[in-house]
C-alpha cells in the first residue's frame, strides 16, 4: 500500500481529463511588486519565463547539494532511480523549509498575489552520461488543477547548462492555451510521458543556463524541456510548484498544499503538516 504522501509523478491521464479546467494564461497585474521590477514583471507576461534569479548563499547552495547527495544514496540504497524523489516536502522537512522559503515565496508572490499555496516538490536529477530526456511538454496538462495559475521554481542544486541538459523553453508559448501533444512510450528515453511536437509554431526558443543556488520561475502554460545529460556531471534541480489559494484542486491533490504566504480556505487547501 502506499503512503499517504505518495502521489504518482505522472498522474492519470483518464482522471485528469474528468476535471472540467479553465485553461488559458492569467497575467500578472501588480503595479507596487516587493521584490521583483515592473520591467521583471512585463517580462513574466511577454515570455512566461523569469530567471535566473539567486536565492542561496554559496554556503547554503554546498549544503543544500550534500543533503541531496544522502537523500538520492539512500534513493539508489532503496533500488529507485534518481528521478523518483517527488512530493517530496511531505516526506522530508529540509525540502518543506524549502518550498516554504521566504525568500523563493517573495518572487511568487510578486507573480500569483498575496495568497500562495506551495502544493508540489520534485527532484529533477540528471546523471552523468544518463541519456534520458525530457521532452516538449507543458505542465498543466498533467496537472487537475483549475484555472490554471500555477508556476514552478526551478531551484539549481548543480550548475545547470547545455552540456549536462539544462532547461530550454519557448517564451510566448504560455499565451496558446493547451497545446497538443502526442504520448511517448515508456522505453522513448523520456522522463515524461508527453511531446509538444512543432513547438517552435509556438514561440521564441531560449536556452536558459542557471548557476547552482539561483532560480528560474516558468508558467503552467509555457513549452520547455531539456535534453540528455551527455556529460560527465550531474545535473540536478528541485522544482517547486505553486499557485494562488484561489486554485481548485482535484484528484486528493489539496492534501499536499501548503500555505506559504497569506491564507487560503480550508475546504480548498485543507493544510499539510510538516513531516519530523
Amino acid at each position: 500500500m502506499n503512503d499517504a504522501t505518495d502521489y504518482a509523478i505522472i498522474p492519470d491521464r483518464k482522471s485528469i481529463a474528468t476535471v472540467q479546467r479553465e485553461i488559458r494564461f492569467f497575467p500578472t497585474d501588480n503595479a507596487s511588486p516587493k521584490v521583483l521590477s515592473p520591467d521583471q514583471i512585463d517580462a513574466w507576461n511577454r515570455d512566461g519565463y523569469l530567471g535566473p534569479l539567486t536565492v542561496l548563499s554559496d554556503s547554503d547552495t554546498q549544503e543544500l547539494r550534500e543533503y541531496f547527495d544522502d537523500l538520492l544514496a539512500q534513493t539508489f540504497a532503496a533500488g529507485k532511480d534518481s528521478y523518483s524523489i517527488s512530493s517530496a516536502h511531505l516526506k522530508h522537512p529540509r525540502v518543506w523549509d524549502l518550498l516554504t522559503n521566504p525568500k523563493i515565496v517573495s518572487y511568487v508572490a510578486d507573480l500569483l498575489g498575496e495568497n500562495v499555496i506551495g502544493w508540489g516538490s520534485h527532484f529533477f536529477c540528471k546523471m552523468p552520461g544518463d541519456g534520458k530526456r525530457v521532452d516538449w511538454h507543458q505542465d498543466c496538462s498533467y496537472w487537475p488543477l483549475t484555472p490554471t495559475k500555477a508556476v514552478t521554481v526551478w531551484l539549481a542544486i548543480d550548475d545547470a547548462d547545455l552540456g549536462n541538459g539544462g532547461m530550454e523553453v519557448y517564451t510566448g508559448s504560455h499565451r496558446h492555451g493547451l497545446i497538443d501533444f502526442d504520448t511517448t512510450a515508456e522505453d522513448s528515453g523520456n522522463v515524461l510521458d508527453q511531446v509538444v511536437t512543432q513547438p517552435e509554431k509556438y514561440g521564441v526558443h531560449r536556452f536558459t543556463p542557471i548557476a547552482a543556488g539561483q532560480i528560474s520561475i516558468h508558467s503552467d502554460l509555457l513549452v520547455h524541456g531539456s535534453a540528455p545529460n551527455q556529460s560527465d556531471r550531474r545535473r540536478c534541480g528541485l522544482t517547486l510548484r505553486y499557485c494562488p489559494a484561489d486554485v481548485t484542486a482535484y484528484l486528493n491533490w489539496e492534501r499536499k498544499g501548503v500555505v506559504v504566504a497569506g491564507t487560503a480556505p480550508k475546504d480548498r487547501w485543507p493544510g499539510a503538516v510538516r513531516p519530523f
